[in-house]
């Protein structure tokens, strides 16, 4: 039912915890295949991937570039999920994903639709809250989950969209963008993100947030934003 491609650079402790909540979808049919496509990891990012039994590939690429690729190599679903490696999908995800692509596949534009989860962040404390708020009204208001609250999509409406394009950074905003948000459902199982929200200076989340506020409301086209998000 569903191919799962999973771009990653030295991640190795998040790959295990990401891998270890898809056991309970694949040992009930769900997700048919795990697909790695990695950036060139100097950790034993490979070795956990090995021992899951992913499908294992390497190339020195942008992350858009990867999750194309690895599009391309799934063979065994017809939906695919695009999932970051620092994202735990919840307890029971695969129940819901899997309502939600039984209806979907009843609906006259159904096949047309695609599916994102709820951001949650494991920190504590009021910053974590609030990034997850924002990343909710955002996500509603515009239809603009961000890459690691998860794509689940059907393969044949990823290629009628164009795919991911070859771009260095907002891969993610660009694809829901040609979605269109009228097509995205938000499921209720959230993706749990290990990262912190807020790694980076002041200024570089400045320069983020203004980049995906001039994709997201101002519908500037991405690759024209890039340069500004840095």
């Amino acid at each position: 039912m569903i191919s799962v491609i999973i771009p990653t650079r030295n991640s190795e402790t998040g790959l295990v915890h990401a891998l270890a909540a898809l056991v309970p979808a694949a040992a009930e049919g769900v997700v048919r295949e795990v697909i790695v496509v990695d950036g060139g990891s100097s950790d034993h990012t490979e070795q956990v991937a090995d021992a899951a039994g992913c499908e294992w590939v390497s190339m020195d690429a942008p992350r858009s570039v990867r999750l194309a690729h690895g599009a391309s190599l799934a063979r065994r679903g017809e939906w695919l999920l695009f999932l970051q490696p620092d994202s735990l999908l919840e307890a029971g995800w695969h129940h819901e994903a899997q309502a939600f692509i039984e209806r979907a596949m009843r609906a006259p534009n159904g096949p047309r639709t695609a599916a994102s989860f709820r951001m949650r962040h494991e920190a504590f404390g009021l910053s974590a809250r609030v990034s997850e708020s924002v990343a909710a009204l955002r996500s509603q208001l515009l239809g603009m989950p961000y890459g690691n609250q998860g794509l689940l999509i059907s393969r044949q409406f990823y290629q009628v969209v164009g795919g991911h394009r070859p771009l260095p950074e907002l891969e993610d905003l660009d694809i829901a963008k040609r979605i269109g948000r009228s097509r995205i459902v938000f499921l209720r199982a959230a993706a749990v993100s290990s990262g912190a929200p807020e790694r980076e200076g002041r200024v570089s989340r400045l320069r983020q947030s203004l980049a995906r506020f001039c994709v997201g409301t101002l519908r500037l086209p991405a690759r024209l934003a890039v340069k500004l998000h840095g």
